[in-house]
């Protein structure tokens, strides 16, 4: 069983981050679990986002300290969520009926659309960091963990687009009562994170914004693609992360 679960851990850290992780058999009995530990990899980008922002305080480097923080998810990812995000860009702008949609998710081309969200999203990211206030800092960085645990619940209750791909198998194979009461816990231990270090307002503003695109990503992709994809999973971590920074930046003025 130990083995087992090891193996569900690296399985999660090799698919969704660049982290360096020993080859596993991916059998049947690890992907079974696997999902759970998706969230972990958030508890890894919010130490390091800690981290840099700390070093960036004591060496007086405010540049550092305002864009590193910015593509820091990108690297320790690998950026396939990000992939996903630009995917979903280019399929919802070229207005077409369900089933083109899900043809352009599987183009490897990149189109315009895609470019031009990339270059905006990573702008509006860069200014909403910039907003954010010292004393929030620990509080976003548990939203990599909540945004995680969200987009594991709805893997395993969300529809699906297609019986293929990567959110297909992660999903057909994942033991779906034990992964959703984890992703619950995860949440949980978020938004409890969030309260501890950024109070009141920035936890009720978490649980609005993070309800909105959790409702939002759920009605958009069984309208507009028939269910959930990889490349949707991606598309919502992003926009939710994005959103969630912006209601901590806001909040932090408030306070």
């Amino acid at each position: 069983m130990i083995t087992n679960l090891l193996g569900s851990f690296v399985i999660a850290f090799s698919m969704y981050s660049r982290i360096p992780m020993p080859q596993v058999e991916w059998t049947k009995e690890r992907m079974k679990y696997a999902m759970c530990f998706f969230p972990l990899i958030g508890v890894v980008i919010g130490i390091l986002q800690l981290a840099v922002c700390r070093i960036s305080n004591s060496f007086d480097t405010p540049y550092f300290g305002w864009l590193f923080p910015v593509v820091l998810p990108i690297l320790v990812t690998g950026g396939i969520h990000m992939d996903g995000l630009l995917d979903v860009i280019d399929a919802r702008s070229s207005h077409m009926e369900r089933e083109k949609k899900l043809e352009i998710l599987q183009d490897p081309h990149t189109g315009a659309f895609a470019i031009i969200g990339c270059c905006v999203y990573l702008l509006l990211y860069v200014t909403a960091f910039g907003e954010l206030k010292s004393e929030m800092i620990a509080a976003f960085g548990m939203i990599f963990i909540l945004t995680r645990a969200l987009s594991g619940l709805a893997v395993v209750t969300f529809p699906l687009a297609k019986k293929s791909g990567l959110a297909a198998s992660f999903s057909g194979a994942a033991h779906k009562r034990t992964v959703g009461i984890v992703m619950v816990l995860y949440i949980i231990v978020a938004v409890v994170g969030i309260w501890y270090f950024g109070g009141f307002y920035a936890v009720a503003a978490t649980i609005i914004i993070a309800s909105l695109v959790y409702w939002y990503y759920y009605t958009m992709a069984k309208r507009e693609f028939g269910g959930l994809t990889g490349d949707l999973a991606g598309y919502f971590l992003q926009i939710c992360e994005l959103a969630l920074l912006a209601g901590l930046a806001l909040v932090s003025h408030l306070i």
